[in-house]
């Protein structure tokens, strides 16, 4: 059994029955007929029951984190929300100041509200701080291959080579932390990812996404992964993004190209 019912609170009003998408739970004649082999945790009976009659064990040993909400009052408005997305630009300078473990939790509640594929829930994340330099270092040794491809892995060598070759690192810039994020599917981690890198810009923070510390994972996979023994090798990194407080502050939007939409 993947559920628990409690019979004795339950009023048997079938919202659990209509909002199943795998269709398992029947509510007549008995609440206890559910076929559990079809349920994959999705938590859509549990977060619809009007009692909390419905609890899923696999989050039985877990602190408890659910929390009751009006869905008819959504906490922001639409034009508030859109203005963030305006206001949001890549970051490279900041500012010499870190980023404390609770302030990085918070952003990750951000992560832990997302949804994944399969509700398979498996991205995780690494924040690099201490060891970025070593990190950097590791990198560079694995795409180095591709240097006369791109300029900047070749810069990048320059600088690890001689740190005043250059004024800023060519992959960090002014960054001094990183979030990595690993996962079995890319589209879970880009979603856990954007909410995170959002709910950043709102908090004052800001940063950018390196596609070739990403590139890593690309070129060599298993040597990337010797680097994090304790993550499973299935798991791929699929973004990594350099975080901050920002020293610069921008004043308008600029312009991006059309997207294209197709209605059919």
């Amino acid at each position: 059994m993947k559920l628990n019912i409690d019979s004795i609170r339950c009023v048997g009003c079938g919202l659990c029955e209509n909002v199943c998408i795998k269709n398992h739970i029947k509510t007549k004649p008995s609440l206890h007929e559910v076929d559990n082999n079809e349920c994959f945790e999705c938590g859509h009976c549990m977060a619809i029951c009007p009692t909390g009659t419905i609890t899923l064990k696999i989050y039985e040993n877990q602190p408890e984190r659910v929390e009751k909400y009006d869905a008819t009052n959504i906490p922001i408005e639409t034009n508030d929300l859109l203005q963030l997305y305006k206001q949001r630009r890549s970051i490279r300078w900041f500012k010499n100041k870190l980023i404390d473990e609770k302030t990085f939790n918070t952003l990750f509640e951000a992560a832990y509200y997302s949804p994944s594929a399969q509700n398979i829930q498996d991205t995780e994340f690494v924040v690099i701080t201490k060891e970025l330099d070593e990190f950097i270092e590791f990198i560079y040794r694995i795409i180095k291959e591709d240097e006369d491809k791109f300029p900047r892995i070749k810069q990048l060598g320059e600088y690890l080579q001689d740190k005043t070759s250059y004024k800023h690192n060519p992959l960090l810039w002014e960054g001094k932390q990183l979030i990595l994020g690993f996962s079995t599917d890319i589209t879970s981690t880009i979603i856990a990812m954007t909410r995170l890198e959002l709910l950043a810009y709102s908090m004052g923070l800001g940063g950018f996404y390196s596609f070739f510390i990403q590139k890593a994972d690309v070129i060599n996979h298993d040597k990337l992964m010797e680097f994090f023994p304790y993550i499973n090798s299935n798991k791929h990194m699929q973004c990594a993004f350099i975080i901050g407080y920002p020293r610069k502050k921008f004043k308008r939007t600029i312009p991006h190209k059309t997207i294209k939409i197709t209605y059919k």
